[in-house]
């Protein structure tokens, strides 16, 4: 099993605005370790666009009865091979099995993220935690 490289977290208020954050702290990781394991930019792009809707659905979605006070956790993980981002938040449980995903042709309205999510990703995977927040789990393979 290839061991993780690095890891790093962030912890933010659930406030739309602070997306610029979020992705800054993550381009800044992918500077200082991402790049150095052969990365290419188009994989970072399509990583932080992944980051980016998940954070996104989380302010909108999961905290959109809660204050701006509730917090988001953000965790990114680099392994030799893969990279994961892990998304808490303090949302209501949802099953992502009930997203209709987007036709071509017929337009509708929502599940577009979780769609744009899989196809940007190797696997996104939903869980309820014990703690009983809900947990976004994204990755990315190196290759």
């Amino acid at each position: 099993m290839v061991g993780m490289v690095e890891r790093d977290h962030l912890t933010v208020r659930s406030e739309l605005t602070l997306l610029n954050r979020v992705q800054q702290w993550f381009d800044q990781f992918c500077l200082q370790y991402v790049f150095q394991f052969g990365w290419s930019q188009n994989q970072i792009y399509r990583v932080n666009l992944a980051l980016a809707e998940g954070f996104t659905n989380a302010v909108r979605h999961a905290h959109r009865t809660l204050p701006p006070e509730t917090t988001i956790e953000i965790e990114v993980s680099l392994w030799a091979d893969r990279m994961e981002i892990r998304i808490w938040d303090h949302g209501k449980p949802f099953d992502p099995n009930v997203i209709v995903e987007p036709q071509p042709g017929n337009p509708q309205v929502g599940g577009y993220g979780w769609y744009l999510l899989r196809r940007l990703t190797d696997k996104v995977v939903y869980e309820r935690s014990t703690d009983e927040r809900n947990c976004l789990l994204i990755v990315k393979y190196a290759s």
